[in-house]
């Protein structure tokens, strides 16, 4: 969604430097460009800004946004741009499969990254018309496109390594705190939690495969699809060293939220997961074998993305603690 804010005034700083450094990427210099301004739903300060006479529209994500010191921001902004030039230089570059291109930084003008603008749809809106007009056929073909897209990223840089599956553990971490804090899981309970954490960590399912660079943010927000099987993703501000299923988990577990919460049946989504997982092994050798694997790490990556999701705020608290409970369920399954 985004929200018209007005024009970028000519005297704004922001203007010249779209002007001259970004405007002649797209169409050549312009003399009297006017940008439109409009606010992005983005968890950072992000915009789109569209040149009126060209209809040139390019995307600005502020790093140095208000809590936040000017140090981290720096260290967002090179994680981001970085990530972003890292992922097409492994062939992510052209379609099908496509990472947004970096335009150019500006660090005075409160850390800027400017993003190509890239057409499509985001997945978040296909999986709400299946589920208003009660059609899956069009989510269960861009659900391929996008086992398709993971499949390529994750194959493309795997490495010798073994997982690292402490990591995981530790940011399962992360997520019980602030749940722990505003209550939404009570101390008692979360002894079990950490109980079931343990029982994973001891598991070899869980350390054996290699590493891969994964998306780390994979939510149905940051992937684009276009015609056919293409798909876009511009967000890689968290890409991450990790387990494959900590992408394609954090996918079962989005659907699982968004059916739920729709139609209050927790088990709505289960054809749509089965699907995407059974898709994205299709890319490996032994298809069976690789859908066997990773349906048995996935109850792991999926309590997490509940838990994940469970810290939003903007959630009735109920639902917050029904999305904890059920994440506490899949880690009850540490021994399939």
């Amino acid at each position: 969604m985004k929200k018209h804010l007005g024009h970028l005034p000519e005297g704004d700083p922001l203007y010249a430097y779209l002007k001259h450094e970004i405007q002649p990427q797209l169409t050549g210099l312009l003399q009297c460009p006017v940008y439109r301004v409009f606010r992005l739903n983005a968890s950072n300060a992000v915009y789109l800004y569209e040149e009126k006479g060209s209809g040139s529209r390019m995307i600005g994500k502020f790093f140095l946004i208000p809590g936040r010191d000017d140090e981290t921001a720096y260290r967002k902004l090179s994680r981001e741009e970085h990530n972003l030039n890292l992922m097409r230089g492994y062939g992510l570059a052209a379609a099908p499969h496509y990472i947004a291109k970096p335009l150019g930084r500006n660090d005075a003008l409160n850390k800027l990254l400017v993003i190509e603008f890239c057409q499509g749809q985001l997945l978040s809106a296909i999986i709400r018309r299946a589920i208003r007009e009660g059609n899956g056929g069009p989510l269960l073909h861009k659900l391929t496109a996008l086992a398709w897209f993971l499949a390529h990223f994750h194959n493309r840089t795997a490495a010798p390594e073994g997982v690292d599956f402490a990591a995981s553990c530790a940011y399962f971490d992360t997520l019980m705190n602030p749940l722990l804090a505003e209550g939404i899981v009570g101390w008692p309970e979360a002894g079990e939690f950490f109980y079931l954490r343990d029982r994973w960590r001891e598991q070899p399912k869980m350390w054996q495969d290699r590493r891969v660079l994964a998306h780390g943010d994979a939510t149905p927000e940051n992937f684009l699809f276009g015609d056919n099987l293409n798909v876009t993703s511009f967000d890689l501000e968290r890409l991450r060293w990790t387990d494959r299923v900590f992408d394609t988990g954090r996918i079962a577990g989005e659907l699982a939220h968004f059916f739920w919460q729709a139609t209050g049946n927790r088990q709505a989504a289960e054809p749509f997961i089965g699907h995407f997982l059974w898709e994205y092994a299709c890319h490996f050798p032994d298809r069976e074998r690789t859908f066997a694997e990773t349906t048995r790490r996935v109850p792991f990556y999926m309590a997490m993305t509940f838990l994940r999701i469970a810290r939003n705020h903007w959630l009735n608290a109920d639902y917050r603690r029904r999305l904890a409970r059920q994440g506490k369920k899949c880690l009850r399954g540490w021994e399939l």
